[in-house]
């Protein structure tokens, strides 16, 4: 079926964002080989089909493989993706774990689930790359997963930080990558619609009621929805940091301050309050 002006217009949209972010942040090279964690949801499917538009004409040579995990979770429709993948062609792999029996063991009833859940999914997930050789990890999450995790840090962690759209995982042994970076959602829900992409929903934490991402998301909803692009503005921020408009001394050498002529200003040479000679320790009673 011919797609509308619209439709076309929107997938136009979706593949230069994906295509910037790859550019800016240099996430795909000649020669690498990226996995694709595919979810079952309407961000990994979009994903992964706009890598793999994307492919057909990028100036490098790289591989796409798909990767699901299969966690157990009751009811799951395991024939869903490895069909949907075969249609397509796609070199893919279900790895099948039970961490949905560990998930529901260690969290008592009625606590959420995401945060164990979701590291457990890594653990799998960054382990298979390594033993298979791929260099990339694809992930689906978008501009407004990236604002929203940035709220939720500073809100409920006391601290700021989000999700960078390419980051060394912490062993050091896997590069994530999030090409979806500059999209945002709205268009990634329709671009599912559009595509009829087999969406399969989360039936372990997605449908859980009081997470603090769903709280997130209704308070951006709500700004949003009253200042039209401040989303957008927000992130824009995030691409726009002054660490010496901020407080972080590790950031920024508050200590080392010259005035226009050439006077120190501040003489400590360190951030430890205890080194201060007792005239200059501002601690002392």
């Amino acid at each position: 079926m011919a797609l509308s002006v619209s439709e076309k217009k929107l997938e136009k949209r979706l593949r230069r964002q994906v295509g910037c972010a790859i550019m800016d942040y240099e996430m795909i090279e000649e020669g690498d080989r990226v996995m694709v964690c595919l979810s079952g949801g309407k961000d990994s499917y979009a994903l992964l089909d706009l890598l793999l538009k994307l492919q057909e004409k990028a100036p490098v040579n790289f591989e796409v493989f798909a990767v699901n995990l299969d966690q157990k979770q009751p009811g799951f429709p395991e024939e869903i993706l490895p069909n949907y993948l075969t249609s397509i062609g796609v070199p893919f792999e279900i790895i099948e774990q039970d961490t949905y029996s560990v998930v529901k063991r260690v969290i008592p009833e009625g606590k959420t689930t995401c945060s164990l859940c979701s590291r457990l999914r890594r653990g799998v997930l960054y382990q298979y790359a390594k033993d298979h050789g791929f260099n990339k990890i694809a992930l689906g999450h978008h501009r407004d997963d990236m604002v929203e995790t940035l709220f939720m840090n500073m809100f409920f962690g006391g601290t700021m930080k989000a999700m960078p759209p390419k980051l060394r995982s912490d062993d050091g042994d896997n590069i994530l990558i999030r090409p979806l970076a500059y999209c945002e959602e709205k268009d990634l829900i329709k671009y599912a619609e559009m595509r009829e992409f087999p969406i399969i929903p989360c039936n372990l934490c997605g449908s859980q009621d009081g997470l603090q991402r769903q709280t997130t998301k209704s308070m951006l909803a709500e700004w949003e929805a009253k200042y039209p692009g401040r989303m957008d503005s927000i992130f824009r921020a995030m691409r726009n940091v002054k660490p010496s408009q901020l407080a972080d001394t590790s950031l920024f050498d508050f200590n080392r301050f010259e005035v226009k002529g050439g006077k120190e200003a501040a003489l400590s040479s360190g951030n430890n309050l205890a080194d201060l000679t007792p005239e200059k320790n501002w601690l002392q009673g």
